[in-house]
């Protein structure tokens, strides 16, 4: 007998908060989760342009109540005044989404490349501005009852073959994070991690069309990710895998075998 899937679960009531949200994988979760019913709040950086094209973003999305509010994640002090004014809007944060990040090509023989300023900013935007986005939100979350953190990772941290060293090693650091914070924050507050390998968006400078079909070509699946494949990974850690925490959900067509 043939045990059919289960139907999507609603995100109904719920409030969700995609930090990095006008971005190529943040905007595609923003999409999903609206269409399940949750509300939706992307942040983008500091600027009139930054908020207009957040704006944008928000307009088209399904359902009411969304919003777009800056952040920059390697300055705390805007990541706390975006929790108070998550509290001071909807009263409740459920879902934190940490999709922000950084990077830059480095040879990875080149050491002098890598230099201190660009480690630096590396591990200031992509771990420590996800740590600190957690640490903000995770009273809302918590009071919640049923708070849940997707930290967006790379299969970088498992192979060490990303863009950087430095952003490698800052990847590894994320699924040690969601190990480490499922222990901490349960039973209240679910910690899990989407790793991807290569994405066909922009977050890579100097990545393009060529590069995306030699990988593909190389890859089980024959091809790169979509925002979107990783967009539902992340979705289903809020719909389906519901007994799921400490765990870093591998989304790479195969890539990383």
């Amino acid at each position: 007998m043939t045990v059919p899937p289960p139907p999507p679960a609603s995100l109904a009531d719920k409030v969700a908060v995609v930090v990095g949200g006008a971005g190529g994988i943040g905007k595609a979760t923003a999409e999903l989760f609206a269409r399940a019913g949750a509300r939706v709040v992307i942040t983008h950086r500091p600027g009139a342009d930054k908020a207009e094209q957040a704006a944008r973003i928000v307009a088209e999305l399904a359902g009411s109540g969304h919003a777009a509010l800056p952040a920059d994640v390697a300055d705390t002090a805007t990541l706390n005044a975006l929790r108070d004014a998550v509290a001071q809007r909807y009263g409740r944060c459920d879902i934190l989404v940490n999709s922000a990040g950084f990077t830059k090509p480095v040879a990875h023989a080149d050491l002098d490349a890598l230099d201190d300023d660009l480690i630096d900013r590396m591990f200031q935007v992509n771990w420590r501005g996800q740590f600190a986005a957690i640490r903000a939100f995770a009273p809302l979350l918590k009071a919640s009852g049923d708070g849940l953190i997707v930290s967006v990772s790379s299969i970088a941290g498992v192979n060490g073959a990303g863009s950087s060293i430095a952003y490698s090693a800052t990847k590894a650091g994320v699924d040690v994070m969601t190990k480490s914070l499922a222990r901490a924050l349960a039973p209240e507050i679910r910690v899990l991690g989407v790793s991807p390998g290569v994405v066909d968006t922009g977050f890579v400078p100097g990545r393009g069309a060529e590069f995306n079909a030699k990988t593909a070509a190389s890859t089980p699946l024959r091809r790169v990710a979509s925002a979107m494949d990783v967009a539902a990974a992340i979705l289903a850690c809020a719909t389906h895998l519901t007994f799921s925490t400490g765990s870093t959900l591998v989304v790479d067509g195969g890539r990383s075998l």
